[in-house]
């Protein structure tokens, strides 16, 4: 055993963290990064230490990298080698032997060991690691270890660590075990250890852009920003000693900010590093250096020598579109608890220093912690879990956070189409064999109907792709055969351990999960689209008007100049759709036929009769439609007209979308109309009232039986609206006595009233109303006369005709008299006789 550990913080608590679990059974953790909480507790566990009785120890951390890690420093440690007293499981890969006492393992590989085996035989203590981080696998694992604790195991104990102080809520929820109520009042509690370390002061220097930048949107950073954090690690270079530990949201901008980084060694620490890149940042350098990393190196991984931290204050968060079966990473401002954590990386050996992109003042709007991804990302994989074990609703479960309902309802939508469940919402036999590939339950279920031959492609597909990916699946899936780095060499290894698991007994296959057994010819590209259109369904696509429809109704683009761009279907891997963006953007796909389209998304193909008032495009007139039409989801295959179909819906439909102006209203129509309605508002019911609305809603009442009849929008057209109009007076009334449509006069002229105002109007030459001195009534209203010049101009308005004879037809007399001399003017028109006539000659 090397002397190393004695310096190592921890240790000074081990005495208190062994009798808490000797006690309860149950302990929290919290340690800053460095403290030899992941390496040193496990052997102390393990006994591996002072020699006491040795236990079998289960470390489960989140990151593959972090696995690799702890075996390595926990072996180094031990002069021992991995594999021996301490091992490593990943999924693919195992490194152990008949005497690890200590393996440690991702949270993924333990939520399939917890489903094989739920009592875990043999196994006496786990302990998981960065529960702070609030991975969802951990999230699950934790909640499924105390449901064993309760029920089958109560000698297994169980810790959760924490790199940050905020211990409480794990501190419940190991104490009750229970989902449900952890306010303060709630009890009991788990013990509570903390190991504080010995961090040194780390001085914060606030270096916000000097010019205004861009805010993040999406995956994309403006280049300005990435220009301005190069700089800042310049002048953290030239100000203070040792190396620089720099933290950006993604591998992108890993890359980007390298390039402007000349004369220092570099490093770059990610997910998809390579072994011999993440040795070099674990070990101390020859030479300065500056080590650019993502998320990984704020709690996983001890990276030495550092003394100087510069953030970028972003990080990656999941983001699901539940509707479109569509989810994306984005970038957001990282929380005042993870800018916390990256800048304690700068004092753990010595004094330190970090600089923080941003002002005080933005510090102090951020949140104070990270969404958990439980409340961010696709729940498919973790409701199929919960199925497994028993509570497919997780209502049963000790989460800090329930599942959103809304990705719940989404994940089982999806399960059910993949026959993963049962109609009970319990995991069928073919969903616990999805359960148990170890990859997301939509690629699980292409391997298991595609067979082995979906190995390799279900590989690339569960691995995130080179940044360099181009868009052609098949052109990725050639590249990955013939490479030889490290993302080639994980393919390679993870397209093994599919193939056994896709050679396994595959349950009988209904024809709702593939439409019929599947055959396809050998061939990269058949093999792929099938894959991915099986694993994908609802993204098959097709070519319309230049962009792409996919099977979920949302339009999808290829990038300008894409090879795959002239393809008429395609089978859609990945897919993201930027904030406000209307088309979805396709980052990977395979070129398919429609044959590979109806196979894979037979649960999605229909018949429907599809009655409708159908506007073209641009167009402002719609008309009816009536057809047979076949569909994969939202997209057309084929069409036909339907012969009797009952078009009176549709027919209506039009009538409510563009208003009765669909109707031919001749004036003598309109006219009508007026009429109806001045007997409506002047009288009330029975008399039908005449607006658009409610003539649309009683179309019943007036527009049969020619509603019936009508197939067309022509049909509409030629509707005879003045015989419609008369089925809506009352059969009690005459509406030419009650509303008239023309009134004689007394030169015996027969003038038209216009109804269409609020009251009725008589217009009519003054000459013909001489001997007139009472305008009459029309259903109690009486009429407003417009008098007209012979010429037919305006000349006065009443509704007083005796008024007007006295005193405002001697002024009408004495401007229109001269202007016309061959119509009569009296002095005394009470007693003229009307007249449509001029003068006679003498």
């Amino acid at each position: 055993m090397r002397s190393d550990w004695s310096g190592l913080p921890v240790r000074h608590v081990l005495p208190e963290l062994l009798t808490a679990l000797d006690e309860h059974g149950v302990a929290v953790l919290t340690a800053p990064p460095g403290t030899g909480k992941t390496t040193l507790v496990p052997l102390a566990l393990a006994g591996l230490l002072d020699g006491s009785a040795p236990r079998r120890v289960i470390v489960a951390e989140p990151r593959r990298m972090a696995v690799r890690a702890a075996a390595r420093r926990m072996a180094w440690l031990l002069e021992s080698k991995v594999g021996a007293e301490v091992g490593f499981s990943i999924r693919g890969e195992r490194d152990v032997s008949a005497g690890t006492l200590v393996e440690v393992v991702t949270t993924g590989v333990l939520l399939q060991r917890l489903q094989r085996d739920p009592e875990l035989g043999g196994v006496d203590v786990i302990l998981l690691d960065e529960c702070h981080e609030r991975h969802l696998d951990a999230d699950t694992a934790l909640a499924f270890l105390l449901d064993v604790r309760a029920t089958l195991r109560p000698d297994l104990r169980l810790i959760a660590t924490s790199a940050t102080a905020d211990a409480v809520p794990w501190a419940r929820l190991l104490g009750s075990g229970a989902p449900g109520d952890h306010s303060p009042a709630a009890a009991p509690t788990a013990p509570v250890v903390h190991a504080s370390g010995s961090m040194h002061p780390v001085t914060p220097i606030w270096v916000p852009p000097t010019r205004p930048v861009t805010p993040p949107h999406g995956l994309r950073v403006d280049p300005a920003f990435l220009s301005h954090i190069a700089d800042v690690v310049r002048r953290a270079l030239a100000e203070h000693a040792g190396d620089v530990l720099c933290f950006l949201p993604g591998v992108g901008e890993i890359g980007r900010v390298a390039g402007m980084l000349h004369d220092v060694d570099v490093l770059q620490i990610h997910g998809q590093a390579p072994a011999h890149v993440q040795d070099a940042v674990l070990s101390p350098g020859e030479r300065r250096r500056v080590v650019l990393a993502t998320s990984v190196a704020e709690s996983s991984l001890t990276v030495p020598g550092v003394r100087i931290v510069v953030d970028s204050g972003l990080a990656r968060e999941p983001r699901t579109d539940h509707a479109r079966g569509l989810g994306s990473l984005t970038t957001v401002r990282a929380s005042k608890a993870t800018a916390t954590q990256r800048a304690g990386r700068a004092g753990r050996q010595a004094p330190g220093v970090v600089y923080r992109c941003w002002s005080q003042a933005e510090h102090d709007r951020l949140p104070d912690h990270a969404r958990p991804e439980i409340a961010l990302a696709d729940l498919t994989g973790f409701a199929l879990q919960a199925a497994c074990w028993g509570d497919p609703a997780a209502t049963g479960l000790a989460l800090l956070d329930p599942p959103p309902s809304a990705a719940m309802d989404a994940a089982r939508r999806t399960l059910h189409a993949l026959g993963a469940l049962g109609a009970d919402g319990r995991a069928t036999s073919r969903g616990r064999q999805m359960a148990g590939a170890g990859v997301h339950p939509r690629l699980a279920r292409a391997l298991i109907d595609a067979g082995p031959q979906a190995a390799e492609v279900v590989a690339l597909l569960s691995e995130q792709l080179p940044r360099d990916a181009g868009d052609d699946l098949v052109a990725v899936w050639r590249s990955a055969r013939r490479g030889d780095g490290g993302f080639s060499a994980r393919w390679r290894q993870e397209a093994r351990r599919l193939s056994r698991t896709g050679q396994s007994p595959r349950p009988e296959r209904t024809s709702a999960q593939t439409g019929r057994r599947l055959e396809t010819e050998p061939g990269d590209d058949a093999v792929a689209g099938l894959v991915v259109a099986l694993a994908y369904p609802e993204r098959v696509a097709r070519l319309r008007g230049g962009a792409y429809l996919m099977a979920s109704g949302t339009a999808a683009e290829l990038p300008r100049g894409s090879r795959l761009g002239t393809a008429e279907w395609l089978a859609v891997a990945v897919a993201d759709r930027p904030a406000g963006a209307a088309s979805a953007r396709i980052r990977q796909a395979v070129v398919i036929d429609e044959e590979i389209a109806r196979i894979a998304a037979a649960s999605l193909y229909r018949v429907d009769d599809e009655v409708v008032w159908h506007v073209p495009p641009g167009g402002r007139q719609g008309d009816v439609s009536a057809r047979r039409v076949e569909r994969l989801g939202a997209i057309e295959l084929s069409s036909a007209p339907l012969r009797d179909a009952d078009v009176k819906p549709a027919i209506l439909y039009g009538l409510r979308a563009e208003g009765l102006a669909i109707l031919r209203w001749t004036p003598e129509a309109v006219a009508l109309r007026e009429r109806l309605a001045f007997c409506h508002r002047t009288l009330g019911d029975p008399w039908h009232a005449m607006d658009d609305d409610t003539l649309i809603d009683d179309a019943d009442l007036w527009l049969e039986p020619e509603l019936s009849r009508a197939r067309r929008r022509s049909d509409l057209e030629r509707l005879d609206v003045i015989s419609a109009l008369h089925r809506l007076v009352p059969w009690s009334a005459r509406l030419a006595d009650v509303a008239p449509e023309r009134i004689e006069v007394p030169s015996g002229s027969r003038i038209k009233i216009d109804y269409s105002g609020d009251q009725p109007v008589l217009a009519v030459k003054l000459q013909e109303l001489f001997g007139w001195d009472e305008a009459p009534r029309v259903a109690g209203v009486p009429l407003v006369i417009h008098l007209l010049s012979p010429a037919g101009r305006p000349a006065a308005v009443t509704a007083d005709l005796a008024s007007f004879w006295r005193e405002g037809y001697r002024a009408v007399r004495a401007e229109l008299r001269g202007r016309y001399p061959k119509h009569p003017w009296p002095e005394d028109p009470l007693s003229a006789v009307a007249t449509r006539r001029t003068n006679p000659r003498r």
